[in-house]
């Protein structure tokens, strides 16, 4: 009986030894509360080391989208290449192209160095364009006019045709502005001369390739005695609208010497800067 009892004590001390082997170290009150615990680790730590800091990760806000700059408004333009003495009338009826050119040096040359005005000068380009013309029948043509505008050494010039009004308005504008050089205007349908000397226009050519034109100005070389078909002639310096411009400058149909052009608006052209 004796040696029973002590073979149950035994027992009993061994199954409590067990017991407390199996049960996790959670302290009670976590438990009741059910705050997170911390296990603590038994392992020592190497000399030296030191338990990493818990990381923490930071949220950054979002950034806005940059807002793109808008476009510069066109603003308004001007360009002037005349000045007082410029301006030089055709001594006959038939010298028009010939006045135009010397009117272009004179809008070139603006160093003081000598202005073109010579009636007899003006008969010698006259007789000279003539000769360089495709078909001297019709006098000075505007080839002849382009051909001794380069000679002169105010070129190279060319003859160009434009069938759309807007655009051979922008392509004159466009030419000043980039060389500097005034531009031939076939008016009347391909009967007499002017010079474009400027213009105005919303826009700078150079910065807005879809700039419109608001104002042309222009040298007549018949002024003052105009045509009773196609109306006054402006003043020197004149800056028109291009309504009042259309009344005169007009489209022109091939002809004898200008077969290789097709139907619209004539233009003598600086094409390259001097």
């Amino acid at each position: 009986m004796i040696g029973a009892r002590a073979r149950l004590l035994a027992w009993l001390v061994a199954l409590a030894t067990l017991l407390g082997a199996c049960t996790p170290a959670i302290r009670l009150d976590a438990v009741a509360t059910g705050q997170p615990t911390t296990a603590i680790s038994s392992a020592p730590s190497a000399p030296g080391e030191t338990a990493a800091a818990p990381q923490q990760t930071t949220l950054l806000a979002p950034t806005a989208a940059p807002v793109p700059t808008p476009p510069p408004a066109p603003q308004p333009f001007a360009l002037n290449l005349y000045q007082e003495g410029d301006f030089v009338p055709q001594y006959t009826f038939d010298w028009c192209v010939a006045a135009s050119i010397q009117m272009a040096h004179n809008l070139i040359d603006d160093t003081g160095g000598g202005t073109w005005t010579d009636r007899t000068q003006q008969n010698e380009l006259w007789e000279t364009a003539r000769a360089r013309s495709s078909n001297s029948f019709n006098g000075a043509n505007p080839f002849g006019w382009a051909q001794v505008l380069t000679e002169a050494g105010m070129g190279p010039y060319s003859v160009v045709s434009i069938a759309d009004y807007k655009q051979a308005l922008q392509t004159a504008a466009r030419a000043i502005a980039n060389t500097g050089r005034p531009v031939g205007l076939v008016m009347w349908s391909g009967r007499h001369a002017w010079v474009m000397s400027g213009f105005e226009s919303l826009g700078d050519p150079h910065q807005f390739p879809d700039f419109a034109v608001t104002g042309i100005r222009v040298q007549d070389p018949l002024y003052p005695y105009g045509s009773a078909q196609w109306g006054p002639s402006p003043a020197p310096n004149s800056l028109l609208s291009p309504d009042e411009l259309a009344t005169q400058f007009v489209v022109r149909e091939p002809r004898r010497w200008s077969s290789d052009l097709p139907t619209g608006y004539l233009l003598v052209l600086p094409t390259a800067p001097a």
